[in-house]
């Protein structure tokens, strides 16, 4: 699967509103190092460089079109290219920033603890995941592949993400390496103009990848018309054109 920072920035200002509504979470303390994993084009690392202007902050991605342009829009900054799941960097950093970017890999049982391990005492974890695979959105993707001739091609396509578990479930497995665990959930009603189209945009930036990724062009589109008049039956547009996407996410601030 590729990555585009063009696509990703399509919806900046409503993918970038969890990031701060997370960092707000985040006790005041002395943070002199921060890194932002799964820093996509720079949004979220710039709004973590602006609380802590006198930290040493630092974003990495395994997507290259996603590290140039964070690169690009932030070149005082450091970049760094790598998948989290070999990431081995000890730290220690007063912050780990995680936006959106966890679902993706894989043992989190093992992956929570590990992160936890490279704060410093007293540092933080903080941690946003969309919680929607249960929406009609995702649900629609999962059976538009198995509705079509690109089934086998798409058999594991909805595994891409890592598997689902609540916020006790997290509190359980942080508690006992950590000196304060905060979980909450919360459902974002975006706006989006365009109806049903927007909304497919909107996930062509995300949960759409593993699901295309396998397809040929002409498989793609035929997918997509497909996926869109399903959205468009579950997404009815408001009378001034615009569809309300829910858009439930699951935040984690976690002190060591």
């Amino acid at each position: 699967m590729t990555w585009s920072a063009t696509q990703y920035v399509a919806f900046e200002a409503e993918r970038t509103r969890p990031s701060r509504d997370l960092l707000a979470a985040v006790p005041d303390t002395p943070v002199r190092a921060a890194v932002d994993l799964g820093c996509g084009p720079g949004n979220s690392t710039e709004v973590v460089a602006a609380r802590y202007p006198d930290a040493t902050v630092h974003g990495l991605d395994s997507s290259t079109d996603m590290v140039e342009a964070a690169r690009k829009r932030l070149p005082h900054l450091r970049f760094d290219t790598a998948d989290i799941e070999g990431w081995a960097d000890p730290g220690p950093y007063d912050l780990i920033f995680a936006n959106a970017v966890l679902q993706w890999v894989p043992d989190h049982a093992a992956l929570f603890p590990r992160l936890v391990g490279k704060l410093s005492p007293g540092g933080h974890l903080a941690v946003q995941m969309p919680d929607n695979l249960d929406e009609p959105a995702h649900r629609l993707m999962r059976e538009t592949a198995a509705g079509g001739p690109w089934a086998a091609k798409l058999a594991d396509a909805a595994k891409a993400r890592a598997a689902r578990a609540d916020a006790a479930w997290y509190y359980g497995m942080l508690r006992p390496h950590c000196s304060r665990v905060d979980v909450w959930r919360t459902t974002y009603h975006h706006v989006l103009a365009g109806g049903a189209a927007a909304v497919v945009e909107w996930f062509k930036g995300s949960g759409l990848r593993p699901f295309l990724a396998p397809l040929d062009a002409a498989e793609q589109a035929d997918y997509l018309a497909r996926y869109t008049e399903a959205v468009a039956r579950a997404y009815p547009a408001q009378p001034d054109g615009s569809v309300l996407l829910p858009f439930p996410r699951l935040f984690i601030v976690a002190t060591r």
